[in-house]
């Protein structure tokens, strides 16, 4: 499942690339640039969600999913579909309930140092809370769909993934990590979170809320 804000630049390469096993649904969250016509060209479902929010769209995909594992991923060309694979192989063979990715940049100035900063807190204060096993939010993640719901995660701005996290930590969900590579966006796009040190002060606005 991919939430996507004017990605069509980066879903045109990204879409090919993954895997035959998955189905792919595009959440598009308020595109002005074609993303959800380049989705459909290159077979993918796409679900329209007019409240602007990661966790909205990302909500929005999750219910309209039917396939007992979901696998979510941002949809700007960062991440390599293929390292979906051992995520899924964790949850669909009974080691973790939710699987995540570990970001691991491929070379400097790949994930800019406010947004790293920014991560690095917010992990720092879900470990020391509630014993998070991880190292990074998980913008790569994979579980079971009915128990994603049913963790009844409300947030639907960019606090969504700490509030996912904080929830499947305290419900006792086995939780697994695997590094990936982390790669440029891709050309044409810009991120929403780390593409300003604004954008990651709202970002980092949302997750704190989350967690006060």
């Amino acid at each position: 499942m991919l939430p996507c804000r004017d990605e069509a630049a980066a879903l045109r390469a990204l879409l090919p690339a993954v895997p035959a096993t998955f189905s792919v649904i595009v959440v598009d969250n308020g595109s002005r640039d074609g993303t959800a016509d380049v989705a459909r060209s290159l077979g993918a479902r796409v679900v329209t969600e007019d409240v602007a929010g990661y966790g909205a769209a990302v909500h929005a995909g999750l219910e309209a999913a039917t396939a007992d594992l979901v696998a979510f991923m941002d949809g700007d060309g960062s991440f390599d579909p293929a390292a979906l694979l051992p995520l899924v192989a964790d949850v669909a063979d009974g080691r973790a309930d939710l699987a995540v990715a570990r970001r691991r940049p491929v070379r400097r100035g790949v994930w800019p140092w406010h947004a790293r900063a920014g991560n690095a807190l917010v992990v720092a204060i879900l470990r020391r809370r509630i014993g998070l096993p991880l190292h990074d939010l998980g913008a790569v993640r994979v579980a079971r769909r009915r128990a994603l719901l049913d963790l009844g995660v409300e947030d639907r701005r960019f606090g969504y993934p700490v509030e996912l996290l904080d929830r499947a930590v305290r419900a006792g969900w086995r939780i697994t990590e695997h590094d990936v590579p982390y790669h440029p966006r891709a050309e044409g796009t810009r991120s929403k979170v780390s593409g300003s040190v604004r954008g990651t002060f709202r970002t980092a606005r949302d997750f704190l809320r989350v967690l006060s």
